[in-house]
């Protein structure tokens, strides 16, 4: 089956450095851009909408020489400097997403302001980038109609991409699908899906993203991100190939790339964790490597591993 090209969009220097303790010092930060780009992926989000100032200073010391990404960035449109950081993001930013949380619990608490607050937003942004996207927070919690008013808004005044954000990681597959079905019917710009694991979902969510329209993902390395983290970029990669999606990323250095950022991060790898872990592809049972394929989803050497056998 062909499948139109999935972007998978890698938050690793975003989403990751949330994880308690984590932190990456210039070196790493290019070290990690370049194993990104090697690893093929096309657009990296590097400032954090509740940092940017701080991102936005370090951004230059990273991005040049240019590599093959498309740099990305967050920015509240609810945050009381909204201006000056879109500004300031032409300096070094491809594109910029706008996030505007859709719960009522964080203002502007009236959908009509949000609405306004969007259009004025997104196309105060356009004075600037070709490339602007929307992202709603919450939007797996919040109305369904409400969510769709605000897709329409956005894409009415010009927007090229919608994020949408299962922010506290409580969002089911069917839901996920029914939500994003919905939303490629009233628009046709590109879709976003933007997941979290607190529940143990992400990659089940975002891969459910896909298969109703998106054609967009938020990843990160080895699932780092804020609470249980995110969608892992090696678990969606794999997911999506052995369905027939293409992303371009290069599965033979998956491994490579965790073993990285788990060394920068100082956040092992779990032993068990799904397609890079230690023991995926290690067996007990002897009659297991007479047929590997009754019990292995993909063959170890997708991803430059081996089959073993313990014998302890």
């Amino acid at each position: 089956m062909n499948h139109p090209r999935i972007i998978l969009k890698d938050s690793t220097m975003r989403e990751g450095l949330d994880v308690p303790g984590v932190s990456l010092d210039l070196r790493q930060k290019r070290s990690l851009l370049e194993m990104l780009a090697q690893t093929g992926i096309q657009e990296v989000e590097i400032i954090a909408p509740g940092h940017f100032a701080r991102d936005h200073e370090a951004i230059k010391n990273i991005v040049a020489p240019k590599l093959p990404l498309q740099y990305a960035g967050l920015i509240y449109g609810n945050g009381p400097a909204w201006k000056e950081q879109l500004t300031m993001a032409e300096e070094f930013l491809d594109r910029v997403d706008i996030l505007i949380p859709l719960s009522e619990l964080r203002p502007p608490a009236d959908r009509s302001e949000k609405k306004v607050l969007t259009g004025e937003v997104l196309d105060f942004a356009l004075k600037s980038f070709d490339n602007v996207g929307i992202g709603f927070p919450h939007a797996t919690q919040a109305d369904p109609e409400f969510v769709l008013a605000m897709c329409r808004e956005s894409a009415n005044r010009g927007a090229k991409r919608i994020t949408i954000y299962d922010t506290n990681g409580s969002a089911l597959p069917w839901d996920v699908s029914d939500l994003i079905r919905q939303v490629r019917q009233e628009t046709e710009i590109e879709i976003c899906f933007h997941a979290h694991n607190d529940l143990g979902m992400a990659t089940a969510n975002a891969v459910s993203s896909i298969r109703a329209g998106a054609h967009c993902l938020d990843v990160t390395v080895n699932g780092l991100g804020d609470r249980a983290g995110n969608a892992s970029l090696e678990q969606v990669a794999v997911v999506l190939y052995r369905l027939g999606y293409n992303h371009g990323i290069r599965l033979d250095l998956l491994r490579d790339l965790s073993q990285m950022v788990a060394a920068m991060t100082l956040v092992p790898v779990s032993k068990l964790a799904p397609v890079v872990g230690d023991f995926v592809f290690q067996h007990k049972s002897p009659s297991h490597l007479q047929t590997p394929e009754l019990f292995e989803p993909f063959d170890p050497a997708l991803i430059r591993a081996t089959r073993s056998m313990d014998n302890k």
